[in-house]
Parts: structure tokens; sequence; C-alpha cells
């Protein structure tokens, strides 16, 4: 049977689909529009990243397929009922890059209370700016507020106790006495809630209509003074230009962006010279380790819901 890879993916795992099946990989064919829905054809299975649009032109020329491997977990890409109406199964790798997505948040949160760690060039010049970088604030004792508590939001919640952060999380989806909150040592909070009194506020929840603009101007300027703002979910949640906007008044203390509503990010006016601003490129989740977990994971599942189909 016929596997078309498009993103990239471990080797090795590429590796182990060959062993069963034929196998192109193409850690580039998303650029190739043309090629990738020829190719699309003759595919029984198909194994994409965040980048390939499995909607459209390229559901229609799946007529062969028979699983979608998502080397993810958002699903914002790939139009699933349309999918499952053609009897494809959709596959996300849950689970498998929660570890990378929570060291990010932490990571990000730590850097920007601080405040300190982009000083390297002016203390190599001989610039000793001791005074103006002594007044950053420590990540212990402060309150993490999540928004979205499933299996990331959780895992993010388990390392935030672990340095000594108060955490609350509002999820819509969880009713409030959903075990899941007092399992993990978590307040239960509304949305405004976790706005006001958080000192950091992190996102965990999907694109959709709801969730889209969530984090409007209103509700960025709700936000607890000094706060930091981490987006490793979806681009099109949080109003660019808003956040530009908090952070260079001074409103919100810092934010780190891993996604955004266009990707890749045009040259964008809007961030330009803009304060206390972490951009990443859509890669929170994805290191050496998780990028391992997740294709290996994708592979196993591909293979397996390719054996039904096997003469």
């Amino acid at each position: 049977m016929r596997i078309l890879v498009t993103e990239f993916m471990d080797e090795r795992a590429v590796d182990r689909l060959r062993a069963r099946h034929d196998v192109l990989y193409g850690p580039r064919l998303v650029d190739d529009a043309q090629r990738l829905h020829a190719e699309a054809a003759h595919a029984d299975a198909i194994v994409v990243r965040n980048r390939t649009q499995v909607r459209g032109e390229l559901l229609a020329a799946l007529v062969r397929c028979r699983v979608v491997g998502r080397l993810g977990v958002g699903l914002d890409n790939i139009d699933v009922a349309g999918c499952e109406a053609r009897g494809i199964r959709v596959i996300p790798a849950t689970g498998a890059n929660a570890a990378s997505v929570a060291e990010y948040v932490i990571g990000t949160a730590m850097l920007l209370l601080r405040g300190a760690y982009a000083s390297s060039a002016h203390v190599a010049a001989g610039i000793w700016p001791r005074e103006a970088l002594s007044g950053g604030r420590e990540i212990g004792g402060r309150v993490l507020g999540l928004v979205g508590f499933g299996s990331i939001g959780q895992l993010t919640a388990r390392l935030a106790h672990g340095v000594g952060m108060q955490v609350i999380a509002h999820d819509p989806l969880l009713d409030a006495s959903d075990p899941v909150f007092s399992n993990a040592g978590v307040r239960r909070a509304t949305f405004d809630e976790v706005l006001a009194s958080a000192d950091v506020v992190s996102l965990h929840v999907p694109l959709t209509d709801a969730t889209r603009g969530l984090l409007d101007a209103r509700r960025i300027g709700s936000m607890k003074r000094g706060a930091i703002l981490v987006n490793t979910a979806r681009g099109g949640i949080v109003d660019e230009v808003a956040l530009a906007d908090a952070l260079r008044s001074g409103a919100l203390g810092g934010a780190a962006l891993d996604v955004f509503a266009t990707e890749p990010l045009p040259p964008s006016a809007h961030f330009s010279d803009c304060p206390n601003l972490l951009l990443t490129p859509h890669v929170a989740g994805v290191t050496a380790d998780s990028n391992a977990r997740v294709s290996f994971l994708i592979a196993d599942k591909v293979l397996e819901g390719l054996e039904p189909w096997q003469s």
C-alpha cells in the first residue's frame, strides 16, 4: 500500500513505515501543491503536520485514502467531517508532544517574568546593566491561569506546581464537579477570573468558531497589569494587534507567541520593536524528543489503521 508523508517526520519512523509499505517521504511536499495533489490520488494513507490542509481539493484527490495521520494534536487543518464521510480515519498524536509544550510554557514564563536574559551583548561589551535588570520577578508564588484543561494543560499545571506556582484553570467543557481539578490541585475558575487574577495566562484551546478572537482588545485589557500571556494553542485566538498595543503601553508584562493567525508570519508592523515579546515559529511542541514520540506513535497507528485494508 502507498503512504504519503507531506512534512517532516523522524526518519526512523519513516523507515518503520517503509518496512511494511511503499512510502513517499517529502518533507517539503506541502509547498508543491500540484505534485501533492497528483501524489494524493495514489495514497492509501497520508501523514501530515499542521501546514498540509486536508480539505477541499486535496481531500477530493484522496480517492484511495483510508487513514490520515496527524503529526500533532490540532485538527483545524483537517476537514474531519469530510474525512469521516469518505470513510477516512483521522488519527492525531494525542499526548505525544505534551511535555514539550508544557516546558515551553513554563520556560518562557520564567524568561519573561525575570526579564534579564537578553543582556549578553551588553555585558560582553562592558556595559553593566545590573540596576536596570534587578527588578525581575520570580515565578515561585505567582498564579498560572490555564485556559483549557486537557492533557497539555494538566501537565503544565504539574510543572508549574513544581516551581512553586499556584494554578487556576478554566475549561467550559469540564463540569465543576469533575475530579480532574481537585486531583491536579488546581482551582476551577471562570474565564474572567483567570484573566483578572493570573500573573501568567496560558492558552490550551483549539481554534473553533467559539475561540476565534477569544482574547480580543477588551479581554486583553481586563488582564492583570503586568501579566504574561503565552499562546501555544492556535493563531487566531489572540488579537495580535491588541496584544502588541498592550505590550507597548506596559499594560502587559510580556508575551510568548508560538502560533499566529497567518503562518508563516509575514513581515509584521504590529510586532516591530515590541517590548518583552518572544516569537517562535510554531515549535512549542516540536523537540528532538517529541518529534520521535509523535512520529513513532503515528507510524504505528497508521500501520494499524491500514491492516483491515491489506489484501
